[in-house]
């Protein structure tokens, strides 16, 4: 009984859980992210637009969008056995842009979505993280109607950093969310990893 009481123990101790944001401009697809490839059930903070909201938020091009994260979207998804990702959908909008410093504390890295037809809408996103030495990864949500651009365009628009990964993703698919969030956990550790050596050398 004891043996069995210290192998639940390794196991546990052997678990790593990490922490994500998924962060972009308004509309543009995180709560659909994190809902899609969550393994429990999301945890959303969503409220309705308002007619009061129309003067502040920009809705051009998401006239469809009837609602909106006013605090944080949060789920969970098992990478591989023993690895786990904390996912934290951060609000859109300028006025909640408050939140973030909280949320981006302890976090790996960050999955910045964006939309080929408004991608001036994940340039805050961009910044935040550049300025802050967060790793992260721009995935390009393919919405229907929206024109493709090849990661090296998406890249030069958005101004990134060399060496910055740009993938394509569909955020409705769970597939497709999880290997956007394996490139974001490679990267990242790659990125932590060369800063401890440089720290140490």
């Amino acid at each position: 009984m004891g043996s069995e009481h210290s192998d639940d123990k390794a196991d546990s101790s052997a678990a790593l859980a990490l922490k994500i944001l998924v962060a972009g401009g308004f509309g543009v697809g995180k709560t659909t992210l994190v809902g899609a490839v969550s393994e429990i059930r999301p945890l959303r903070t969503e409220e309705r637009l308002s007619e009061a909201g129309q003067t502040v938020d920009d809705t051009g091009g998401v006239d469809h969008k009837t609602t909106t994260t006013v605090a944080m979207d949060f789920g969970r998804i098992t990478i591989r056995s023993g690895l786990s990702l904390y996912l934290f959908g951060t609000p859109g909008q300028d006025r909640f842009w408050f939140l973030w410093d909280e949320l981006s504390q302890g976090a790996l890295g960050a999955v910045v979505l964006a939309d080929t037809r408004r991608l001036e809408g994940c340039f805050p996103a961009v910044d935040y993280f550049e300025h802050r030495r967060i790793p992260f990864v721009v995935a390009v949500n393919c919405f229907a109607g929206s024109r493709t651009y090849g990661a090296h365009d998406v890249s030069r628009a958005l101004d990134l950093d060399r060496g910055t990964p740009v993938v394509l993703c569909d955020a409705r698919d769970r597939d497709s969310g999880k290997e956007v969030l394996v490139r974001l956990v490679e990267y990242a550790g790659r990125m932590h990893t060369a800063r401890l050596l440089d720290t140490v050398g």
